[in-house]
């Protein structure tokens, strides 16, 4: 049975929109908008020419999916087949290089012909039609480098124009007694407009607590892609890239290499926060002096993988505080991996503007940086660039990177740079220094390590950051904190059935003053019980005046997870210790899970005992995660205060169809339109799903590469509509691309079909069903089986295996009464 579904696949084209089809294996079935379709028969040998949905593989490579004509003559074989019929521009897209084969350039003024693969020795060409599968097999010297991933640029789809909003907030009421509350709340908001191919950015957040109530704008920019340069432009407020000076805010303009546009990006890193809570703390994350991210986290590790961070650079500094007031200060580095470019590969950037400070007494300085890299043969890449702020900051970088083959990749570099401080409020100082770095990574497959980033830098008296120098003009006094050495490594490691990461961060300064954060844990299962230890290091030394002050905290932690699927599935029971050097021993346990359809409903609750202080605490908390955003609170307490916590997050996407809500956007998002699929899931999607009208959204796509988008086949669909279509689009950065759906009302039946003489239909047949709101077609498998979705209740079926009357029948069927829906119900027929 399973081969013959497999067998089955309609015959006819279908109009292209911004979505292209492909097809769900477990039902290859596929419209048709023209009854002269089931004119054809099966074998493709003696099909007439048409055009046809099909999946191309050159060598057994799958490269693309399109619309291709066929038509039907010899091939190299001297066998008459349907071959396909593509142009010049079509064999260049799909990697041919057809400069060596004069043949196919004699005629160039029409470049919209049917080129003959056949110029090409020993190029071949087979479709499979049962499969929709073309087969095209080339010699080695006729296929050029086509980078992994990569899909022709006439294949970008800009989206539409649309107003984007992501917000989110997050807030507390804290109860000390019964006559003394205090309410804090951090709210972010993201609006956003695209305008044809331009993108209008802004990020704002607003701070509010009893003591102190704040706006911040973090940035607005606009945007848009340059094709022709595979780059991007911005126009307003960014930050400068980070792979080779610090990145620096700025007001201006910019232009710069997108690496995606090109090829498959090597992995980039992304920040993860990871640390120990003592009690129910507050998690603040600050990035270039800016509030990017406040959350509340229970007692025990915890780990955050979902900030939104201003800018290419600049570390993350991360404050826990603790229930009863106490701090942990963390730094988690936010670097860039070694230099390293294929060979033939450019990148580059270019900004002027305004410094853009959050200290609104610093002056706005104009600077212009350059930076450009260039991968060379034998795995070497060299880099290099410029940084200029009138006569305040000259500096100049010169790098190379190598690539070690298994011992992994390395870049190293040197800056000069020539610095004019302000020291008070009217002297200057002329300075004069160097820094050099080295960055290392490497990623072991067999060993399942993972260095995702190590690196040294170290910086002479007289070196000056971009940014030291043009926050010295201020009215205060000179800017202090000049950094000298700094370490930093980002380890994984695989170990037996667990995984052990390592993040070490250190940095010193010139006025004596320190920084050091430490992290390491192993996760692990046994026997379905997970296990994590984890321990982390905080030390923070500050000096002025010839005396220094050092605060640092040492935590430990045990965690361990029991399943309970035998009572509940997806419970667990959980129960962690902790030991602070600050805040001796706390214990805690309790029982977490899931609930609703797709698990969108998480919960947990828990109590705990903090020994130092002799202190009972508990909190129980659940967030959910649906269609329409967002949403959590947990209740806490301990034997002095009360707490309340509570947050929402989503997107709101306004397009001309109306409005539709969403969980929280990301920087690429897809518009699903499907009238009549109320309330269905979209698949791979944790409780994303299609509202009242049947719109979605998917908050998170990858531009500039094919994203697959399906729906599930179960839901309030009404009438049963068939919805195995899987819609494929490649939208550019920050596009809102449109995927429709189109509904096919009626049954799902496997028909099969005999002659009126004895025995089924031939193998191969197309059978079409003439009456519904869409025309549907498949091909006839073994014993006389076919598929066809969307029947009404009564209709006509006509089945085909040749040109000839004698070559074809016809079946008039009725359905029994009562027949459920969301089922295949397989009847018997007779065609005659």
């Amino acid at each position: 049975m399973a081969f013959i579904l497999l067998l089955i696949v309609t015959t006819g084209p279908i109009p292209r929109t911004f979505a292209e089809d492909t097809f769900n294996p477990a039902f290859l079935v596929r419209g048709v908008t023209s009854s002269n379709k089931a004119d054809a028969p099966a074998h493709h040998r003696f099909q007439p020419g048409d055009t046809y949905y099909v999946d191309i593989y050159i060598n057994d490579k799958m490269i693309d999916t399109w619309y291709v004509p066929f038509q039907l003559r010899e091939n190299s074989e001297g066998e008459r087949s349907l071959q396909p019929c593509f142009s010049l521009e079509n064999l260049k897209q799909l990697g041919i290089n057809v400069n060596i084969y004069p043949q196919l350039q004699s005629d160039e003024t029409n470049t919209e012909q049917c080129m003959n693969l056949s110029a090409i020795p020993q190029a071949n060409a087979v479709l499979q039609f049962s499969a929709q599968r073309l087969n095209i097999s080339l010699p080695t010297e006729a296929i050029t480098n086509v980078p992994s991933g990569y899909v022709p640029v006439d294949r970008w789809d800009d989206g539409i124009n649309a107003v984007l909003l992501n917000y989110s907030l997050a807030g507390v009421h804290n109860i000390v007694s019964s006559n003394s509350a205090a309410d804090s709340q951090f709210i972010s908001l993201q609006p956003g407009i695209n305008l044809g191919v331009w993108r209008f950015r802004h990020y704002s957040t607003w701070n509010s607590s009893d003591r102190d109530k704040r706006w911040e704008s973090i940035y607005s920019y606009v945007m848009r892609d340059i094709h022709s340069l595979k780059s991007q432009l911005t126009i307003g407020e960014s930050n400068t890239p980070s792979e080779l000076f610090d990145s620096v805010a700025f007001r201006g303009i910019q232009i710069m290499s997108d690496e995606d546009m090109v090829t498959d990006s090597l992995n980039g890193y992304v920040p993860v926060v990871r640390g120990i809570a003592r009690s129910n703390a507050e998690v603040t994350v600050r990035q270039n002096g800016y509030v990017i991210y406040q959350s509340h986290v229970t007692p025990g590790a915890f780990e955050i993988n979902d900030i939104y961070p201003t800018g290419s650079s600049g570390d993350l500094d991360v404050t826990i505080k603790e229930a009863d007031g106490s701090e942990q200060h963390l730094i988690v580095p936010y670097a860039s991996l070694a230099m390293l470019l294929r060979e033939g590969v450019m990148k580059y950037s270019l900004t002027s503007g305004q410094y853009r400070s959050y200290n609104n007494s610093i002056e706005a300085t104009v600077f212009t940086q350059l930076t450009g890299s260039y991968g060379l043969p034998w795995g070497m890449t060299a880099y290099g660039g410029s940084q200029i702020a009138g006569s305040k900051y000259h500096a100049l970088q010169a790098g190379f990177g190598k690539s070690m083959g298994i011992f992994g990749a390395l870049s190293i570099d040197a800056t000069q740079a020539k610095s004019v401080l302000r020291q008070g409020e009217h002297f200057i100082q002329n300075y004069t220094g160097h820094s050099f770095r080295a960055r290392y990574n490497k990623n072991i497959l067999q060993t399942g390590t993972n260095v995702t980033v190590a690196g040294y830098r170290y910086s002479t008296d007289g070196f000056y950051g971009l940014t030291d120098v043009l926050e010295s003009y201020n009215n205060s006094k000179s800017y202090q904190n000049r950094q000298r050495n700094r370490q930093e490594a980002l380890v994984s490691q695989k170990v037996g059935e667990g995984a052990l990461s390592l993040s070490f961060i250190n940095e010193d300064y010139w006025n004596n003053s320190s920084t050091a954060s430490a992290g390491i844990g192993y996760n692990f299962s046994w026997d379905r019980i997970r296990f994590g230890l984890n321990y982390t290091y905080s030390r923070n030394t500050s000096a002025s005046s010839g005396t220094s002050y050092t605060d640092s905290d040492q935590i430990s932690a045990l965690n361990i997870s029991i399943p309970l699927d035998r009572w509940r599935t997806g419970t667990s029971a959980n129960y962690s210790i902790s030991n602070s050097k600050k805040g001796g021993v706390t214990q805690n346990a309790g029982l977490s899970g899931s609930g609703l359809e797709g698990n969108k409903l998480i919960w947990n609750a828990q109590t705990g005992y903090d020994h130092n202080n002799r202190n009972t605490t508990g909190n129980l908390g659940m967030t959910y995660k649906g269609g329409y955003g967002e949403a959590n609170t947990t209740y806490s307490y301990d034997d002095h205060n009360q707490k309340l916590n509570y947050g929402v997050a989503g997107g709101v996407v306004l397009h001309q169809d109306g409005i539709t809500l969403s969980q929280p956007l990301g920087e690429t998002i897809a518009l699903i339109k499907a009238p009549g699929f109320n309330h269905v899931n979209v698949n791979n999607q944790t409780g994303v799903y299609t509202d009242f009208r049947g719109y979605s959204v998917l908050p998170s796509v990858q531009p500039y590469r094919r994203n697959q988008i399906s729906l599930a086949s179960s839901g309030d669909v009404e009438n049963d509509q068939s919805i195995e279509q899987i819609r494929t689009i490649v939208p550019t950065r920050g596009a809102v691309a449109v995927t429709e759906f189109d509904a096919h009302p009626g049954y799902r039946v496997l028909m099969t079909l005999l002659r009126t003489e004895g025995g089924p239909v031939p193998f191969g047949a197309v059978a079409t069903l003439e009456n519904g709101e869409q025309p549907q077609s498949g091909l006839v498998g073994e014993e006389g089986q076919v598929f066809l979705s969307g029947l009404e209740q009564d209709g006509d079926v006509l089945v085909q295996w040749g040109k000839e009357h004698q070559q074809s029948c016809r079946v008039s069927y009725r359905l029994p009464e009562g027949l459920p829906l969301g089922v295949i119900h397989m009847v018997q027929q007779t065609c005659s």
